[in-house]
This record gives structure tokens, sequence and C-alpha cells, in this order.
């Protein structure tokens, strides 16, 4: 048996067939695997019956565990978190917004690896925007009003007590998540920064965790932030992926933004997820 890669033919994204992630996998089976993520940022793998030990592992091969702050871990878990809506549930959908997962940290993660479980027969898509592809076709006005900017990265919009998530969204909601004051903190990164393996440039991030542009008021930070927003997330960028049960998805952090879609009312919906830490 030998990995194929079969590209989607969209903006991004790929097959993996060929290999068994609930065996341990060879050195050169990794490599192959992190060759393909880095080209095409998102790597989709079916009929992969992977336990919790196998999801672990099967992260580690990549990086470190990355922090997953304010949503606790599954019992018995440090690391695999639970991203799920029950049937009956009223609460808006889970992450229904372009983002990339937990920019507003200090390293942000490189990647995030989402094992279907409880897959619905119809809706719950997950979008994906190439953002490398978003910067290299951007008008050259946008791009300059871009250039050299420190974007400013919280997550108090959705997790602090008052926000999104907060207090108020606990009493209907069956995610386990746990907002904190922390969430008020901040920390900058380059709008237009270079991918740590690869070198080429992307945006990173969008508005949501970025709350403005450093030394610069508000106002004009949020309308650049807007201008940039229906860029970079364009229709000609996106993949929009379909789950199977028993399917894993791996996607890169520094290379696209993603989005959950809902569609699926009546039905349960169960992923489970870790993170991949950026190597230091």
């Amino acid at each position: 048996m030998s990995i194929k890669i079969t590209a989607t033919g969209e903006a991004c994204g790929a097959r993996v067939t060929g290999v068994d992630l609930t065996a341990p996998l060879s050195g050169s089976e990794v490599a192959d695997i992190r060759t393909a993520w880095l080209r095409h940022h998102v790597l989709a793998f079916s009929d992969q019956a992977m336990s919790d030990d196998d999801l672990e592992r099967f992260t580690l091969y990549f990086g470190p565990f990355g922090d997953d702050p304010f949503i606790a871990p599954i019992a018995g878990r440090e690391h695999v978190i639970a991203v799920k809506r029950e049937a009956d549930e009223k609460s808006p959908i889970f992450a229904e917004t372009w983002h990339s997962d937990w920019s507003f940290q200090e390293t942000p993660p490189a990647g995030t690896c989402l094992m279907a479980m409880t897959i619905p027969p119809i809706g719950g898509d997950t979008l994906f925007a190439n953002q490398h592809l978003a910067l290299e076709t951007m008008p050259e006005n946008l791009r300059n009003k871009l250039k050299g900017k420190q974007a400013v990265h919280s997550a108090r919009a959705a997790y602090a007590p008052d926000g999104a998530y907060g207090a108020a969204d606990q009493l209907k909601r069956s995610m386990d998540i746990r907002p904190s004051a922390d969430a008020h903190g901040e920390h900058l990164h380059p709008i237009i920064r270079a991918h740590p393996e690869t070198g080429r440039k992307g945006i990173f991030g969008c508005v949501g965790y970025i709350v403005g542009f450093a030394y610069e008021d508000l106002a004009s930070s949020m309308s650049l932030l807007g201008e940039l927003y229906e860029w970079q997330t364009r229709e000609e960028f996106q993949y929009r992926h379909k789950w199977e049960e028993d399917m894993l998805v791996m996607w890169d952090n520094r290379s696209v933004l993603h989005m959950a879609t809902g569609g699926y009312a009546g039905h349960v919906r169960l992923l489970h997820r870790t993170t991949i830490g950026e190597r230091i």
C-alpha cells in the first residue's frame, strides 16, 4: 500500500488514501503526509475508524500538542476536545465565522486535527479559505494598505464572560466551553507573514480574533479589516469540505481560514479535535 494524494481541484485541499491511521506510521509516511499538508493546506483521510489514542498519536507526528484554552477536554484526556451539537440544540452554530484557530495566542498553533465520530446526513460542511492565494491575487492598493501592519489578536469577543460564548451562551450549549477574563489578553502578529516552514507569504487571521491594528485608531482599523475580510473570504479562495463518518481532516492554521456551517437541525453532530502546536 502506498500513499496517494488527490487534489480537490478547488482553492486548497486534497484526499489522502493508501494509509492506515489506526496503526503507527513510518517515517516516510509521515514525511509524505507533511509534504502534502504544506502543499494543499487541508487533508482529508476517509475510512479511518480512529480511537482517541490513534488521534493523539497522529497529532504528535506533526508537532507537540497545542494549548486549547476556553474549551475543556473530554473525560480522561488532556488534549482531545469534543465539538458537538445535540439534535435539539438551539444555540448558534459553534465557529460559524471565519477564523484561524487560537490566533490570539502568543504562539498560535500550526494546525488542527478533527476526527468525525457522528456525522449528520445533511449539512455541517466546513469551509476553508486559502490565505496564500488571497494575498498573491490581492489588488495592489489593498496590499499596500496592509504592508508592515501588526494585527492585534484577542479572544475577548468570543470567550470573555460577556462574549459570544460567555455566561449567557452556556445555558443553551452542549459543548464544554469555559469563558474566562483571560480572553481579554492581546498579542500582535504581522497581518502579512511568511509561513514558518515553507516561507510562502500569506494573510494571517481576520476580523473577529483580530480586534484592530497596532498604533491605529479603532475606526480606521475596523474599516481596513472589513475591506480585507471581503477580499480574503471570496469564493474563489474557498474549498467546501463535506464530511463522512470515520474521516480525519487536518488543516494548516498558518495557511487557511475556516468556518463551520449548519443545515443539520434535528441531527446529532460529534467530532473529536486535537491541536498541533508550532515547533519552536
